[in-house]
């Protein structure tokens, strides 16, 4: 199939199905060419589109995303090899989650300094942004 039906199938624009091949994510070989150059996909590069979008449905990244399809192709993707690269994401997620609290804390209190700093109307520099 071409481009245009691979971007169809998997719901991928073409930019992003030929930057995953540019990444190393799919490959296509010199004898999948037609006689004009036009790459023909095959359906292993479909159902390699559509595991790669299953995993980055979970938020992987495209490194991540690399190990899990290289997992996969040395028939290593076990449930627990899977679940501990998962536990992995979901702890950097919490971290992530707590970070964004700190700062949105930060950007509450810095809003209520904020309405005591200046007068009302005033069209001075807010103090909170000066160097101290």
């Amino acid at each position: 199939m071409l481009i245009g039906e691979l971007s169809e199938k998997t719901g991928f624009t073409r930019d992003t199905i030929r930057f995953y091949e540019k990444q190393g994510l799919i490959s296509v070989g010199r004898k999948e060419r037609r006689e004009n150059n036009y790459k023909e996909y095959s359906s292993d590069t479909l159902k390699r589109l559509l595991t790669i979008k299953v995993i980055k449905s979970f938020g992987f990244t495209l490194n991540e995303t690399a190990e899990f399809l290289e997992l996969i192709e040395n028939n290593r993707a076990s449930c627990d090899n899977v679940a501990n690269k998962a536990e992995e994401k979901v702890k950097l997620i919490e971290a992530k989650i707590k970070e964004l609290q700190s700062l949105k804390e930060l950007l509450v209190d810095s809003v209520s300094q904020c309405q005591t700093c200046c007068s009302p109307g005033s069209s001075e520099n807010c103090a909170l942004l000066e160097v101290r």
